[in-house]
């Protein structure tokens, strides 16, 4: 009995061992943390549901620090940057690392930006995934809604109710209240404009050009995908097939490809739609191209290479 017991507990320890040597593979581990940080509507984890879907456990098993962030679901581009600075100042006090690397997607990219522009001595790299930062066309057409007008209530009405219960069902700790136009303001050309006139590091001086690779020590990079249609079990897919035909330019569904650009700009003619870029809906994604969870593993082992 004695010997069973001694070779379960041998055979228990190989195979924490052998997780450990899988985790010690170091592809991914980063000197720095890495932290999420999701877009418009987004959340941590909601029902059961990961928004970064399968990422951040792809990231850790070979060595990667992860922490995923929550911030206002609907509101201004810098007050869902204050809220992410306050996390992010926690991180770097539990993880005792002084900086940490930042991926933002979609409304996050210009939330990540805020940080690296206020605090940049926490800030290693900012990376933007299908980042409007120059405006999203969507935006711009919703906002031909005349201001004031009983139309833009209704609607921001719908949408503050539907960012209040993902903030409800994610069990968010965001106090500040939804607000709809706010984020609006942050997405339009016009709003973007104003934010990138303030908040310029990384920010392409041409219209479809790179910005600048290294801003008061932080490094910019950035992807995105320009197929809005992906896969026909999405569901997700008409809606991005729906946002595409406000669009002239190449686009994910909702984001521009030059729009998208920051920094070093990997690739921006991924086949993905805005929500493949994180591995949405629930890992549906297209078949001919690159796994999205792969693309952030990638982006570790860059970050890696490169002393981050």
């Amino acid at each position: 009995m004695n010997n069973n017991k001694t070779l379960l507990a041998l055979c228990i320890s190989a195979l924490a061992l052998a997780g450990q040597a899988h985790a010690s593979t170091g592809y991914t581990q980063t000197r720095y943390p890495i932290v999420l940080g999701h877009g418009m509507l987004g959340f941590d984890s909601l029902l059961g549901v990961d928004y970064w879907y399968g990422i951040p456990a792809a990231l850790r098993r070979d060595g990667a620090q992860v922490y995923v962030t929550e911030v206002s679901q609907l509101n201004t581009s810098e007050l869902r940057g204050e809220e992410l600075l306050a996390q992010v100042e926690e991180i770097v006090a539990l993880s005792g690392k002084p900086k940490v690397n930042l991926i933002g997607h979609s409304h996050g990219g210009p939330t990540v930006r805020y940080v690296a522009a206020v605090r940049p001595d926490l800030v290693a790299s900012v990376t933007s995934v299908g980042a409007p930062h120059k405006g999203s066309d969507v935006a711009d057409l919703i906002r031909n809604i005349p201001e004031g007008s009983a139309g833009e209530a209704i609607v921001a009405g719908l949408v503050n109710a539907t960012g209040a219960l993902i903030n409800f069902l994610s069990g968010s700790s965001s106090s500040a209240p939804q607000n709809s136009l706010g984020s609006l303001e942050s997405l339009n050309s016009e709003g973007a404009a104003r934010f990138n006139a303030k908040f310029p590091q990384g920010i392409p001086t041409t219209a479809c050009g790179e910005g600048p690779y290294v801003v008061n020590g932080v490094r910019y990079y950035s992807w995105s995908g320009t197929s809005p249609l992906t896969n026909p079990l999405d569901i997700s897919d008409a809606m991005m097939g729906a946002g595409a035909l406000a669009f002239d330019e190449p686009n994910d569904g909702l984001v521009g490809r030059c729009s998208s650009h920051l920094g070093m700009v990997i690739r921006d003619d991924y086949r993905m739609n805005h929500l493949d870029e994180v591995n949405q809906v629930l890992g549906l994604t297209s078949l001919f191209e690159t796994d999205p969870v792969t693309l952030y593993r990638q982006h570790a082992n860059r970050l890696k290479n490169a002393g981050l």
